[in-house]
């Protein structure tokens, strides 16, 4: 549960996470350590107990969990935030990366775990959440 994202199955999985992984948090880190690491653990977490708890057994690896989690948070935050530019940012990440929200959608194919997506999903979303919640009792 806790390791499974610092894992992958071959090359081309790393690399198919990667170039999101780095845009969505280096954009997430702009924001700051506290924002990033509290966005990075809720979708973290949130991948990992959607596995646990709805997963269809076996073995789960990869961090598109976290991809998911990342781009979640950002699609999110603005609105809670009721900031606009943060708005424009999501608008302008949904136009760019808006197709990998397919792969929270169960599918045939037994090698994709739309659980991880979800759970990361919600995690980000929480997260999103979370961080509104802190901010407003300044």
């Amino acid at each position: 549960m806790f390791t499974f994202p610092l894992l992958h199955a071959n090359l081309n999985h790393v690399l198919s996470n990667a170039l999101p992984l780095i845009v969505f948090g280096f954009l997430v880190f702009l924001s700051g350590i506290r924002v990033f690491l509290t966005a990075v653990a809720c979708s973290w977490l949130g991948s990992g107990l959607a596995v646990w708890l709805i997963g269809a057994g076996g073995v789960t690896v990869g961090s598109s969990g976290l991809v998911f989690g990342l781009f979640a948070f950002l699609l999110v935050r603005g609105f809670f935030n009721r900031s606009w530019w943060q708005i424009l940012l999501s608008v302008v990440l949904f136009l760019a990366y808006g197709s990998i929200l397919f792969g929270i959608i169960p599918n045939m194919a037994g090698y994709v775990s739309w659980q991880a997506h979800v759970g990361g999903a919600a995690g980000g979303v929480l997260a999103a959440v979370v961080l509104r919640a802190r901010a407003s009792r300044r």
